[in-house]
């Protein structure tokens, strides 16, 4: 049987299906280290058991499907109804039994992948929307799942760190993040340095200046702790808020 490939042609979206299959493959190796058992203790995220991760993780793969879906068929097809049903769902699968909640995993990166694979080369720029109601092209969704696997697989906390993120991934996330604190004006008397760089965010005339390797700052601007990074002779400052 002949090997089936992305329909797509484009360079630059393969490299970042590449990177999203990458960061599946590597929650799945974080995951499968865990021991069922493990499955029941905290994750790094307040309040949220491993178990709610790895749902979350699941349910996000169907939903970033559907709107593959959408940009394939022209039939609208929402993430979620709303985002207390995404939370339900959540919650939900949190209670799944260790196998169905790794099938949920499994079954649902496949499903994935394959849309993607299966998506034609206009299809790409349909645009669909995301459930914080943005209008983007369907290559957005690619974007959407790298971020969410690469992170969470650090939210599993079994020994993944944001050093084991591909720089690429974090540099955009860390646009995306300070992107964001610049549109709702939050960054204001704050500057973002990545040292050994010339990345700098925020504030030119900051009286806070923030500063440390790149995955140190992406784990603090993120809200996931302040390893890596110095704010001049004062304690690190929480980050403010990213979604």
């Amino acid at each position: 049987m002949v090997a089936r490939h992305d329909l797509t042609t484009d360079p630059g979206l393969q490299e970042q299906l590449l990177q999203a299959r990458r960061g599946t493959a590597f929650f799945a190796r974080k995951l499968n280290e865990l021991s069922d058992a493990e499955l029941d203790g905290d994750s790094l995220l307040p309040g949220w058991s491993r178990r709610h991760v790895v749902a979350h993780i699941g349910y996000n793969a169907r939903a970033i499907a559907r709107l593959v879906e959408w940009a394939s068929t022209g039939v609208e097809t929402p993430m979620y109804p709303s985002v207390s049903v995404r939370d339900e769902e959540i919650n939900f699968g949190a209670t799944l039994s260790p196998i169905a909640l790794r099938n949920l995993f499994d079954h649902s990166a496949v499903h994935l992948s394959v849309e993607w694979r299966d998506l034609p080369e206009d299809a790409w720029h349909h645009t669909v929307r995301t459930i914080q109601g943005r209008e983007v092209p369907a290559s957005e969704t690619v974007w959407m799942r790298t971020r969410e696997v690469w992170v969470h697989a650090v939210d599993l906390d079994n020994g993944a760190s944001f050093g084991d993120i591909p720089a690429s991934v974090l540099e955009r996330l860390l646009r995306d993040i300070t992107g964001s604190w610049a549109t709702r004006g939050a960054d204001a008397g704050l500057l973002v340095k990545v040292a050994g760089t010339d990345l700098t965010f925020g504030d030119p005339d900051a009286a806070v200046v923030v500063a440390g390797s790149l995955a140190g700052v992406v784990q603090w601007a993120t809200g996931r702790g302040t390893d890596g990074v110095t704010a001049g002779a004062g304690p690190v400052p929480a980050a403010p808020k990213w979604i």
